[in-house]
């Protein structure tokens, strides 16, 4: 299951017009719904929407002022296969993008590498080249859309490449919006896509906040997630713990390299999984918040307001879809959806049924739009803000979950933080360990799985997309088109500035952007930097 993300631009804290003139919302019945509901005493530790700690949101409104972000993961196949599918989806009500890359242009491969071969479009679009960006987002204005990109090793080039489409569309760099996930921790920890060392691969991290703080202001620099170490195995606590950590790494690291803190925080984001425990998700996401204000407060040293808030986007569990009975995914992924929306979050992807099968067809990729529109206009959850807010039980739940996440942070502190927590293979034991037990409960049936080890019978089959078996070729032949008809030399040269300041202090983006504008590809620029940073080698 591919994971997805991204967090739309940051919105005021009110919207113009919300307090002055607020909408009545009623039942049925003709119930009036207040704005907020709360108890006689409200503790500290809850507090107000919108206000510190941030447990019961991060804007006053939540939804009553505005929706959460639309946001369904795309990508398959060449660029102009997926073009197609991003203009079917916003005509279909969407309200963001977000772009799903193939194996071999997350791992800074080329499609006519050897080690490409048979992965090109296969689990998202391939991306080689600036002439790839362009037909992806061909008839799409950049500066009216917010794209979030899930991309991680390579973030730095295909931010890139899209700042680079939107110059050529004549769209200001400062009127652009989106995300870059760019969370290259938890790909040692989790999931894999890495090419270079940890440590420089964190300068790589550092340098895009450096360099989109000055050149594409709006723009979300990282995704910090926590969604593949859910998939991988990770509890609700670690995926809390583990993923809050790998944040603060990123915070101290842009720090020490001279950023100050307000400047760059606010446009950090996270991406979390919403899983099926209803109660538990919903708790998560109100103690993600709490311990976040918390630790840039008091640890990172932030003083405005918009740099404690915690903005994610969610996506809703793909390790939980089966292959067996696939129409109860529906289910699953309504019941994921309704925990990440109670929970608060900014924009949600929601899975489509038959993605344990194969890449989703369009009619179930629009059946997972749907799903969040009827949550959205028909449920009445975005009648009142923090519908559960109150709750005994998610109130107990919500110190206990932050309870838990805590112990395992301060495991992580005394061992000098995420990047010696990694390096020492420490998270991912306490993951596989996780992943072992939940197996073991599922196989033995302590974990009841409907249409799996309960309630099974023969489900049928359903139809499943079909990618071209002649992707590969044509990818690759149009990859030879765009090298034959670049200027060699130039593209050479500036590879060679991108070597130099590699081994030097100075931002990484620049050059690169010089290389990607001279026609270098995707695999090209990765190589460069593999020449002076090494290839990672994980231990044991």
């Amino acid at each position: 299951m591919r994971g997805g993300g991204g967090v739309p631009a940051y919105h005021p804290r009110t919207v113009p017009g919300y307090e002055e003139s607020p909408e009545i919302r009623r039942t049925s019945c003709g119930i009036e719904v207040d704005p907020v509901y709360r108890g006689t005493d409200v503790p500290d530790r809850v507090g107000e929407p919108g206000e510190v700690p941030y447990t019961r949101g991060i804007h006053p409104g939540m939804y009553r002022s505005r929706l959460w972000t639309m946001r369904q993961y795309a990508g398959f196949g060449t660029a102009a296969e997926t073009n197609r599918r991003f203009l079917d989806l916003l005509e279909a009500g969407q309200t963001g993008l977000s772009v799903a890359f193939d194996l071999p242009t997350q791992m800074g491969l080329d499609s006519d590498a050897p080690l490409a071969a048979g992965e090109v479009g296969k689990v998202g679009v391939a991306i080689d080249s600036l002439d790839d960006m362009r037909r992806l987002f061909q008839g799409i204005p950049l500066g009216e859309v917010s794209t979030s990109m899930t991309i991680n090793s390579t973030a730095a080039i295909l931010l890139l490449l899209y700042q680079l489409v939107a110059e050529e569309q004549g769209v200001p760099t400062t009127q652009l919006r989106g995300t870059v996930q760019n969370d290259i921790l938890k790909e040692y920890v989790a999931r894999g896509t890495y090419i270079y060392p940890p440590r420089p691969s964190m300068r790589l991290v550092t340098d895009l906040f450096a360099y989109a703080s000055a050149e594409v202001p709006q723009w979300n620099t990282i995704s910090i997630s926590g969604y593949h170490i859910r998939e991988a195995g990770a509890t609700a606590a670690q995926e809390l713990a583990f993923t809050i950590a790998n944040g603060l790494a990123y915070v101290r690291a842009a720090i020490d390299s001279g950023l100050d803190v307000d400047d760059f925080a606010p446009r950090l984001s996270f991406f979390w999984n919403a899983h099926n425990d209803l109660f538990e998700e919903v708790a998560k996401f109100r103690a993600a918040r709490r311990i976040w204000a918390r630790l840039m407060k008091d640890v990172a040293g932030a003083r405005e307001p918009r740099s404690w808030m915690m903005r994610f986007h969610t996506q809703t569990a793909g390790s939980t879809l089966t292959a067996q009975q696939p129409l109860n995914n529906v289910v699953r992924t309504t019941i994921q959806a309704l925990a990440a929306v109670l929970g608060g979050t900014q924009s949600l992807h929601t899975n489509a049924y038959d993605e344990a099968l194969g890449l989703p067809t369009e009619e179930s990729a629009l059946l997972a739009l749907r799903t969040q529109q009827v949550l959205a206009h028909e449920s009445g959850v975005t009648a009142t803000v923090d519908p559960l807010g109150g709750s005994y039980f998610v109130e107990a739940l919500t110190d206990a979950v932050e309870e838990r996440a805590t112990e395992l942070l301060d495991r992580i502190e005394a061992m000098g933080g995420a990047v010696a927590a990694i390096e020492e293979g420490w998270m991912q034991a306490r993951i596989e360990e996780s992943a072992y037990d939940a197996a073991r409960r599922q196989s033995s049936g302590e974990m009841v799985v409907v249409g799996v080890n309960r309630f099974v019978t023969d489900s049928g089959s359903v139809p499943v997309m079909d990618v071209d078996p002649d992707l590969d070729r044509k990818q690759v032949e149009r990859l030879a088109r765009w090298r034959e008809s670049r200027d060699q030399a130039a593209v050479e040269r500036a590879l060679g500035v991108v070597r130099e300041t590699a081994a030097g202090p100075d931002n990484l983006l620049y050059p690169m952007k010089e290389a990607l504008a001279a026609g270098a590809t995707v695999g090209e620029v990765s190589a460069a930097l593999r020449d002076v940073f090494g290839q990672h080698k994980p231990s044991g």
